[in-house]
């Protein structure tokens, strides 16, 4: 039987990283499913999904958490079964406008006060084009729950894009 086990790495970035967690995961017999990472500031940080037979569990654990000596933190998790059934509803957001404080607590209150879960998220400063201003985009996936108010939900979103001077597209 093969358990799932979700790590999350982080380590100043440098050629060969991936291959090397991907070689420690291979050599526990574990098969690497899904990951996401990018490199931020310096830092190459990561979050990854293996399964691995029972019996390599611990020592592919062990394996991992080794790598702190060469510049690596590693954080190891039992990953947990989907439930089988019907996939919940998504949606999207796109938020983009100038940046300042605040827009990612206020967003992720009003999706927080529906009950929504935010399943992915990446967000970036980049320049206005005519301007130069420090232009926030962020993208996120989330998942509705059942009897969620969507009508509500814009009425929130619409506010605090008033409020904050951003547009935000929900879809």
């Amino acid at each position: 039987m093969n358990n799932s086990l979700v790590f999350t790495f982080l380590g100043l970035d440098r050629p060969g990283l991936v291959e090397r967690l991907a070689d420690v995961v291979a050599d526990h017999q574990g098969n690497w499913l899904e990951s996401r990472m990018t490199q931020l500031a310096g830092q190459f940080a990561g979050i990854a999904r293996v399964t691995v037979p029972e019996s390599e569990v611990d020592e592919l654990s062990n394996a991992l958490l080794s790598l702190n000596i060469e510049g690596l933190t590693i954080n190891i998790q039992a990953g947990q079964n989907s439930p089988v059934g019907s996939k919940p509803k998504m949606c999207k957001l796109h938020i983009l406008g100038n940046d300042r404080p605040g827009i990612v607590r206020e967003v992720s209150r009003a999706l927080k006060q529906q009950q929504i879960n935010v399943v992915e998220m990446s967000s970036n400063i980049t320049s206005a084009a005519m301007s130069g201003d420090a232009l926030f985009e962020a993208h996120v996936s989330a998942e509705i729950p059942i009897g969620c108010d969507i009508d509500e939900l814009e009425d929130s979103l619409d506010t605090i894009a008033e409020q904050l001077s951003i547009d935000i597209v929900l879809s």
